[in-house]
Order: structure tokens, then sequence, then C-alpha cells
């Protein structure tokens, strides 16, 4: 039986090899996306839930985030 050239196989077998690492890379890139994820999802509870904390105690305003002022934010009410 005809048989391919000792490069041809030495290619073919570091090319699957780069193929496999990639692969393998792109699992473990995945893993990292999905836990960061999970801690993204995470830290949005926390601070819905600190915005009902501090809706609680100033009631509804806006804050700048520069200098800690508060601004009321005032209802608008359709006519």
């Amino acid at each position: 039986m005809a048989k391919i050239t000792e490069e041809q196989l030495k290619q073919i077998n570091e090319q699957q090899e780069a193929l496999r690492q990639l692969v393998e890379n792109i699992g473990a890139l995945e893993t990292q996306k999905h836990s960061l994820l999970h801690k993204i999802a995470e830290v949005n509870q926390e601070i819905e839930k600190f915005k009902v904390d501090l809706e609680k105690e100033y009631g509804k305003v806006t804050i700048d985030l520069q200098t800690g002022e508060l601004k009321e934010i005032e209802d608008k009410k359709e006519e």
C-alpha cells in the first residue's frame, strides 16, 4: 500500500497538534468568560441592593459620581 512521505506525515501531525492547542485554548478562555459573566451578575446584584439601600436613606436621587452630590429626581406627572 502506498504511503505519504515522512515530511508530509510530520506536517500533518504538526498541524493537528496546533489545532488541538488552539481548541484547548478556546476552551480555557470560554471557561474564564463563563466565570467572569457570573462575577458580573454578582456585582450587578450588589449594585441593585445598594441602590435600594441608598434610596431608603436619601429618597429618589441621582448621584454625581465625581463629587457625591445628590440631586432629587422630580416626578414628572403627565397632564
